[in-house]
């Protein structure tokens, strides 16, 4: 697992010195209209710059330290006797939503003394592999207390070349795509994303997704008007386990009057629902107004003009006539996505424990090799629960042969799912086992996705050549093309890896630019996409993760964390902000997680991304609409 705060350096050229504050400004010079011929020498070491190598500026107590992860680059940014730099300090207040402008300056703090290329050396030091710090300043008294962020000026020979801004990057755990693993057919552990290595790690059962409209006004839905979809379902062998519903509805009326109505809705499909069996069903319920898909609709229409408009101006204008105009759109959005997660029936869900492992023993000894199927299902569900352990696994009878294979292959390739740490045991099982069924195509699938994994932990010596011949050799048992071509992304991944740690830069490009070239070959989970999103970042290619999540973003039943994540890469580039569509993303942000957007606008001490996005006035206007209270 790769989780790793990141701290993205972005630029702003200075360009000319008609707003600076009236300030100490020390000994740099800022340069005009001649910045080119100056700043020469610095603009082609940051040109030049690896996009692998990271720098900012950290806090320890009232000090402050130049941190940077290449000796190499930093020796060569920091040449001359007049190459050096200066940290502006910048004050939270600075964007107060009662300001009604903010004073465009190109230093936005308080302008700290410059370090120079003598004293930056001499003071560098090493605190671990590839990390280096050196001290650059003290915070001010009168500042100690206030909530600031650190802004970086590099100067060449005196002159103010590059002035760049520091913001933070929430990141998330990030592992090989899920490949799964075949028992009766494939199956996957899809995880829960969760922020900064929280890990969530469950096997779950089938899931099925759909939509139920909602009429105009209708908060109460019967057992009859649910058994189409009931029925549709086919549950003669589940039942529903979980169902997680996001309702929305349409845009126009008071906020809290549309959030009551949805959750009538929610709470009488739910009570329909149960009414079709005995278990009972675990709910998880959210509700919103559905302001992403009313700004998409619009758009193009006769109505894009309230596109620009505030919600409240928005609701003010769909008062009468414009509603019922508007009413083919708005009824679109009125609607539940449900999610339902079900679980087979199992008639031995009684059973103690031990008469279970008789009973199974018996079948396979019987050579009943359809209840003894059925045995080791309601086992495997025992373990979901948690009501036995996987060491139980390790008590069922199996003997070695052909006729046993699959519930061999099963019962090992269950215990690695449980448990990746069994992978070295379990790889070794499916080897004795592959000896007696050599063309099994489901046995051949679990060994290369173990290795897969044991390359990627170190955990024995793979030859790669001879692993990749593996993978693309599984299309000759029928494994679909789909499903080899995630394999070879995660070799890939790997690959990138192990080049990364080599410093074999270009290499390491070669396998991201296959990754990016061959995601789109397979589906993908909500985790799968975070996953790759983070590597894409990682790995210095921010457009990639980009572009990766792009049309997700434009969807109601959005994963949280996806969207965030979103927020967190494209926030800082005022060319997406801009964009009109930009607005429909936040506004669905701010729906799912009002708290949590206004967040991002905390300083990166606070757990934001940085408070300085509000130097854009569209971002400005949205969080002092939203977030302002």
């Amino acid at each position: 697992m790769k989780t790793k705060n990141l701290l993205i350096t972005f630029v702003l050229l200075i360009l000319n010195s008609s707003s600076l504050f009236s300030q100490n400004t020390f000994d740099i010079v800022f340069p005009n209209n001649d910045r080119n011929q100056k700043c020469q020498q610095c603009i082609q070491i940051f040109s030049k710059k690896p996009k692998e190598v990271h720098f900012s500026i950290k806090r320890e107590g009232t000090n402050l330290y130049f941190q940077v992860n290449d000796k190499k680059w930093f020796n060569l940014l920091f040449k001359n006797p007049g190459d050096g730099l200066a940290v502006d300090v910048v004050v939270r207040d600075r964007y107060k939503c009662e300001y009604e402008t903010i004073n465009n300056t190109q230093i936005r703090g308080l302008l700290l003394k410059p370090i120079y290329t003598q004293k930056l050396k001499s003071g560098l030091k090493s605190m671990e592999e590839n990390v280096y710090k050196v001290h650059v300043g003290r915070i001010p008294e009168a500042f100690i207390n206030d909530k600031l962020e650190y802004n970086i000026l590099f100067l060449s020979n005196k002159n103010l070349c590059n002035y760049y801004w520091v913001y933070n990057l929430e990141s998330y755990p990030w592992e090989l795509l899920d490949m799964g693993m075949y028992l009766d057919s494939l199956t996957y552990n899809p995880k829960e994303i969760k922020p900064s290595g929280k890990d969530g790690y469950t096997i779950r059962n089938k899931t099925l997704k759909f939509k139920i409209p909602f009429e105009k006004n209708k908060a109460e839905y019967s057992q009859e008007d649910i058994r189409p979809i009931y029925d549709s379902l086919r549950l003669t062998d589940f039942n529903i386990k979980t169902i997680n519903i996001k309702a929305y509805s349409s845009v126009e009326g008071s906020l809290e009057r549309n959030i009551e109505l949805q959750e009538q809705r929610v709470n009488s499909i739910v009570k329909a629902l149960q009414a079709f069996q005995k278990p009972t069903i675990k709910t998880y319920v959210s509700s919103s107004e559905n302001w992403v898909e009313f700004l998409n609709d619009i758009q193009g229409t006769n109505y894009e003009n309230l596109t620009s408009l505030s919600k409240e101006e928005t609701k003010v204008k769909l008062k009468g006539s414009l509603s019922k105009a508007l009413e083919p759109i708005l009824q679109k959005h009125r609607k539940a996505v449900l999610e339902l997660e079900l679980e087979k029936k199992d008639k031995y869900t009684n059973m103690l424990t031990n008469d279970l492992l008789s009973k199974f023993n018996t079948a396979i000894s019987e050579g009943q090799l359809d209840e003894a199927n059925k045995i080791q299902n309601s086992i495997f569900e025992k373990m979901k629960k948690k009501e036995i352990s996987p060491e139980f696994l390790r008590k069922m009878n199996i003997p070695k042969q052909v006729k046993f294979a699959k519930i061999f292959n099963k019962n090992s390739a269950y215990r690695y799912m449980l448990n990746v740490r069994e992978a070295v045991i379990v790889y070794n099982e499916l080897i004795e086992l592959e000896k007696l069924v050599p063309k099994n195509a489901e046995v051949k699938y679990n060994l290369v996705a173990i290795k897969l994994k044991l390359w990627h932990f170190k955990w024995k010596e793979i030859d790669e050549n001879k692993l990749k011949n593996q993978i693309k050799a599984l299309k000759t048992y029928g494994i679909d093309n789909s499903l080899i071509s995630r394999m070879m992304v995660n070799f890939h991944i790997i690959k990138a890896e192990e080049l990364m740690k080599k410093r074999d830069y270009d290499n390491k490009d070669k396998s991201v630019n296959y990754i990016n070239a061959n995601y789109k070959n397979f589906p993908m989970s909500n985790y799968d996409y975070l996953s790759l999103a983070q590597f894409f970042t990682y790995y210095a290619n921010i457009n990639m993760a980009v572009k990766l999540l792009d049309e997700k973003v434009k969807s109601i039943d959005i994963d949280e964390n996806l969207l965030f994540y979103y927020l967190n890469l494209t926030l800082v580039d005022i060319n997406s902000t801009n964009d009109s569509n930009y607005r429909t993303i936040m506004l669905n942000a701010i729906n799912m997680n009002k708290s949590r957007y206004c967040k991002l606008f905390n300083s990166i001490e606070k757990g934001g991304v940085t408070f300085q996005l509000l130097e854009y006035e569209y971002l400005r206007n949205t969080f002092c609409e939203d977030c302002n209270n």
